[in-house]
């Protein structure tokens, strides 16, 4: 069974930084892709960033720019670095990894900025 750990959320003032990590109990580059989404109450958890096996890299408009996701291969750990924070970044961010049989997610962490 894969485990998926997400940590790093916080509260954070606008305009602050926070950098989330997730933890993952097999090695990552197994994983056809890997993402970070987001979810707020009464909405469908959306696609922050994205990044393959190949390493493309596919951004949520809103965030390019400000937002870099990168793997750690060496200690199995995705990351999502997310600076200029915004108050609608405010969202529990769940950690996602694919290969080809199962998507597997984590529990969520959750990130909330304040104006």
């Amino acid at each position: 069974q894969v485990e998926l750990v997400e940590s790093g959320g916080a509260l954070v003032q606008s305009g602050g930084s926070l950098r989330l990590s997730c933890a993952v109990s097999k090695a990552i580059y197994s994983f056809s892709s890997m993402g970070w989404y987001r979810q707020t109450p009464g909405n469908p958890r959306d696609l922050v960033a994205k990044i393959t096996s190949g390493g493309i890299i596919t951004y949520e408009d809103s965030v390019n720019g400000r937002f870099t996701i990168s793997k750690d291969t060496a200690r199995n750990t995705l990351h999502l670095q997310m600076n200029s924070l915004k108050p609608q970044d405010t969202a529990v961010y769940y950690c996602n990894a694919a290969d080809d049989l199962w998507t597997y997610w984590g529990q969520g962490t959750q990130v909330t900025v304040s104006s």
